[in-house]
């Protein structure tokens, strides 16, 4: 495999967050937060081709990263952006809400509930990915669920 190249380290690193020495996931995923901020980007028809094209883009260029920096590396911070924008998927573009969201997901991409662990374990690229979307899944049902009983207001 072919070193790592600049546009796959902008990408794979999510704007160079990875190469933060503390809190690369905190960083990538504010990236992911402030790409979300730009009008529009919250639109079902800008933000899930996104976070299709950016997923699969990422299954490679993470694969890239463990290759290099070895399992599940710091670096790689692709896997963050895309499990931020999974967890945004049509809620109310507040910022309380997505305040909310954002702690949400960073919490349960720490601790990574079932099966987000598990799939951890695979190796490349698609492990590296699928537990940060399992965990955005998980962010985005709990933050619907609140938003629709009324714990977080539209």
């Amino acid at each position: 495999m072919k070193p790592i190249n600049s546009f796959e380290k902008i990408v794979g690193s999510g704007l160079y967050t990875g190469y933060i020495p503390f809190a690369s996931g905190t960083f990538g995923s504010l990236v992911g937060t402030l790409i979300y901020f730009i009008p529009g980007f919250e639109n079902s028809y800008v933000i899930i081709p996104s976070i299709i094209v950016l997923f699969i883009y990422g299954i490679y260029v993470s694969g890239k990263f463990e290759k290099q920096y070895g399992k599940d590396p710091s670096q790689c911070t692709v896997d963050e952006v895309v499990g931020t924008w999974i967890s945004f998927i049509l809620l109310p573009k507040k910022i309380i809400i997505i305040i909310i969201a954002f702690l949400v997901w960073r919490l349960l991409d720490i601790v990574k509930p079932f099966p987000a662990r598990n799939s951890e374990k695979l190796s490349g690229g698609l492990g590296i990915m699928l537990d940060d979307v399992i965990s955005g899944i998980y962010t985005l049902i709990i933050i619907h669920l609140t938003v629709y009983f009324g714990v977080l207001q539209k």
